[in-house]
């Protein structure tokens, strides 16, 4: 019978510790359960109030002895913890924080804990864009080749409570985003970069910072570990240069005599000059280059572990995920596409060059202060109508109307202002045609009117269903 003997050591060192839990989120509940079942001292920090959280959830945790801080001043409480277990958001250089590591106190996350007490392989993926589908192309081959696996980090569910199920011999598909990797100490066995561009600007301190955290994927590894990364990205190109373990490059630009490649429409695996054919781009059910991109960098993950046939019966069938590039519905000849996934630029930009046509673009959202002037450019080539809202529609607008001016010729953009979504949809349902594609996108975060992207597009999807012939 297989013993977890990290894990086993773990329990002995947390029964009686005194652990701070950042949050009450989504991957702290399975954590506060687990740890409360250990017999440690639990205290849950939040910034909401009482009244702001879940009441049924609130009183289970106080009959199992668990303490609260709630409120603005929440972290004037921390101190005296052996552990603290920080929420993705939270940034790990608050004042409070630093002064509880100075006298002693270990900084982790339900996810970094994940790392280093799972016995299996652990494949990590990160990036700008295309991480989510990435993931779940990676699990989806995984699972076909018949590997036993578990799908976290960012999506999936928190794995953390599943530590006790897991033997040497499973794996597990993590999506990390920058906040995550912030504190990371210890890098997954397979580490995957799909690529860098400026994000999340608005939280961390600058570009160098957010790279710096990306980096974190990869620059805790051994010699026996693959990094995975973006031949076509000029950062993560350079990544290579620091990596410990060994680098396997992809590339649909360039023709690698080692990685992955895209040859005259066919993926194709690259060693020593000999090339192996996996898949023509057409056979592959997901729309336009970037998801071309995509399988590359899942194939390039996976080629040690799966044979190409899994591989190709994924890539033939894989519909997507939900709020990517997602086909909804077709009404009176519009065809209508929910991107919600679209919080930059760049996410956009890739999406409208999927479309063989000019399309009609719903954008605009929180503002994550980033540089739109190269979306401006993209949008006066591939769209027809643009239709914006949210708190940077006026950037978004500004880089349209500079590149406008820009061009000696005369371009015809309507362009429609809004301040709701339903506002949006009800605009771009007068102005799409019989043969149109409306495409929602944002460039830009929802947090300016929505939780996160999953409600900003279920709410799109209702109201285009909705709509009426």
């Amino acid at each position: 019978m297989y013993v977890n003997e990290n894990l086993e050591e773990f329990k002995k060192y947390i029964k009686g510790r005194y652990v701070a839990v950042m949050g009450m989120g989504i991957s702290n509940t399975p954590l506060i359960r687990y740890l409360m079942d250990l017999d440690a001292n639990i205290t849950v920090f939040d910034r909401k109030s009482e009244d702001e959280l879940d009441k049924a959830l609130c009183e289970e945790y106080m009959l199992q002895g668990v303490k609260f801080s709630l409120g603005e001043n929440y972290l004037d409480n921390l101190v005296g913890y052996d552990i603290i277990f920080r929420s993705p958001s939270m940034r790990p250089d608050l004042p409070q924080i630093e002064k509880e590591l100075d006298r002693g106190a270990i900084l982790t996350s339900e996810i970094e804990m994940l790392l280093d007490l799972c016995p299996g392989k652990v494949i990590g993926i990160t990036g700008s864009d295309g991480k989510t589908t990435t993931t779940t192309l990676i699990y989806n081959m995984l699972k076909e080749e018949g590997y036993n696996c578990y799908l976290g980090g960012n999506i999936g569910i928190p794995l953390f409570s599943k530590i006790d199920e897991m033997r040497p011999e499973d794996i597990v598909v993590l999506e990390l985003s920058s906040f995550q990797l912030m504190t990371f100490k210890k890098s997954p066995d397979i580490a995957v970069v799909t690529n860098v561009s400026p994000n999340h600007l608005d939280i961390h301190k600058g570009y160098e910072e957010y790279i710096n955290a990306k980096r974190n994927i990869y620059l805790y590894q051994n010699s026996s570990d693959l990094v995975v990364l973006n031949y076509d990205n000029d950062i993560t190109r350079e990544f290579a240069d620091s990596a410990k373990g060994k680098v396997r490059f992809f590339s649909i630009n360039t023709r690698l005599d080692d990685g992955v490649i895209l040859d005259q429409n066919i993926i194709k695996t690259s060693h020593g000059k000999v090339r192996t054919q996996i898949i023509d781009i057409h056979d592959i059910l997901l729309l336009g280059r970037h998801n071309v991109e995509n399988a590359c960098t899942a194939i390039a993950a996976v080629e040690d572990l799966v044979k190409p046939e899994s591989i190709v019966k994924v890539l033939k069938t894989f519909k997507g995920v939900e709020h990517r590039n997602e086909f909804v519905r077709e009404l009176n000849g519009v065809r209508w596409y929910n991107d919600s996934i679209g919080s930059s630029p760049t996410r956009t930009i890739a999406g409208l060059v999927s479309f063989p046509q000019k399309v009609v673009l719903m954008a605009g959202g929180y503002d994550k202060h980033l540089d739109y002037t190269d979306l401006g450019k993209y949008i006066v080539d591939h769209v027809k109508t643009l239709i914006l809202m949210g708190q940077t529609k006026e950037k978004i607008k500004k880089a349209v109307l500079e590149e406008l001016e820009r061009r000696d010729e005369d371009i015809e953009l309507p362009l429609i202002e809004c301040n709701s979504l339903e506002e949006a949809v009800s605009a771009a349902y007068k102005y799409a045609k019989e043969g149109d594609t409306v495409f929602f996108s944002p460039a830009s975060a929802s947090f300016d009117m929505f939780k996160n992207f999953e409600e900003r597009g279920k709410k799109y999807k209702e109201l285009v269903e909705n709509l009426t012939k």
